[in-house]
């Protein structure tokens, strides 16, 4: 058994699923659940439809590369997307399973295990399978605590004698679950960490298509690479997916992108652990990734969700408007925990303790005292969910 699997902590649901059990929702209250990232707008019918007319590719083994048509569709979208010169789809783009496992398994390609004291620098609060991936692949990790306010990102503080151990550092911009986005000078200083220490980055951008302004789409780290002149996008790779831009959780279908050194890396590993996608998913995913209107209806969907409720929870508790993605993460003046057990023994809302997505670290818990609600129901559920909460946090 490898014994590394024994520094995985427990899944934040896990957790909260323990939490719960001790706070039973009250009877004569349907349920509201709130608490994780699952995107419920309906999957649109092109989807649907191009998944049901990709049936054929069940019958042939699929290639671990992935069909050049996907390859160019991706390439293409993320051209248009970020305002690339150029990206290359046989040498600079791999379609992925989902943006989670690509995230975990990047990990063991780029990280050497062996090297003492190997470091992998993570945001915190964080998506837990970076740290899990970092473990596993033999490295220990750097929580860097995101600010909620101010200049500046949650890599700033991290002294020179970790940075020169480290080997891989994972971005989530938009981030989750703060909703903030890196700027270009962000960009800037991590890129000039990266050439001093020459580590690699990871950028987590599986929310960049959940925004509130049309005329201002988040900057991605390819967009960023290229305006600071940065050729073939050394050591960096980007990773996304079509679960929550286009509300496709379960095709389970992403991309990495960026320096094709590392993308030719990833494929050789990718061939040995089996990770090819259907030729019939492929087939739905080159639909969804030619398609824009989907995307801008769903966003107007989300906008019009966050500017219902989000002044409805300010009211109540602490709560500022994310620059992104769907999440609203809210201050509860105390301990997180108790509030989210206490509201579900209440109101029956369920909402994920910001605690359990992050860890503690010599400047505190980042997470501690705050809640993330996702607004990813119905418009009617989201209503009453917030409602209810509102309602429980001026009553206490």
């Amino acid at each position: 058994m490898n014994p590394r699997l024994a520094l995985l902590q427990p899944y934040p649901f896990e957790r909260l699923r323990r939490l719960l059990a001790q706070h039973p929702a009250p009877a004569g209250k349907p349920p509201i659940n709130l608490s994780i990232g699952e995107p419920r707008h309906p999957t649109p019918p092109l989807i649907v439809d191009a998944l049901a007319a990709g049936v054929a590719g069940l019958s042939n083994y699929p290639m671990t590369a992935g069909s050049p048509a996907l390859r160019e569709a991706i390439a293409q979208w993320l051209v248009r997307r970020h305002g690339l010169a150029s990206l290359s789809a046989a040498d600079e783009v791999l379609p992925v399973l989902g943006s989670r496992e690509a995230l975990f398994s990047f990990a063991q390609v780029v990280i050497d295990g062996s090297a003492p004291g190997a470091m992998v620098v993570c945001p915190n609060p964080f998506y837990q399978i970076y740290e899990g991936a970092a473990l596993l692949a033999g490295a220990g990790t750097w929580l860097a605590n995101t600010p909620m306010a101010g200049p500046g990102h949650a890599y700033r503080d991290v002294p020179a004698d970790v940075w020169a151990r480290t080997q891989l550092v994972y971005v989530c911009s938009p981030d989750n679950p703060t909703g903030r986005v890196l700027t270009q000078a962000d960009w800037n200083d991590l890129f000039a960490l990266s050439d001093r220490y020459g580590f690699v980055i990871a950028s987590d951008e599986c929310y960049s298509e959940i925004y509130f302004d049309e005329a201002k789409p988040p900057l991605g780290a390819l967009a960023a690479a290229q305006a600071a002149g940065r050729s073939g996008y050394p050591r960096l790779v980007v990773f996304g997916s079509l679960s929550k831009r286009s509300n496709a959780p379960g095709l389970r279908s992403g991309y990495a992108a960026g320096d094709a050194a590392l993308v030719k890396a990833f494929l050789l590993y990718r061939t040995y652990h089996g990770s090819a996608m259907s030729g019939m998913v492929a087939h739905a995913s080159i639909a969804a990734w030619n398609d824009e209107a989907h995307v801008r209806a769903n966003r107007a969907l989300y906008r019009a969700k966050f500017a219902a409720q989000q002044p409805v929870l300010a009211a109540a508790l602490p709560c500022a408007m994310p620059e992104a993605a769907f999440y609203l993460w809210a201050d509860v003046g105390g301990d997180d925990a108790a509030f989210a057990g206490a509201l579900h023994a209440a109101e029956g809302v369920t909402v994920l303790p910001g605690s359990f997505l992050a860890r503690d670290t010599p400047t505190g818990n980042p997470g501690r005292g705050r809640i993330r609600i996702a607004l990813v129901a119905s418009p009617d559920e989201c209503a009453e969910g917030i409602a209810r909460i509102a309602a429980f946090a001026r009553a206490r």
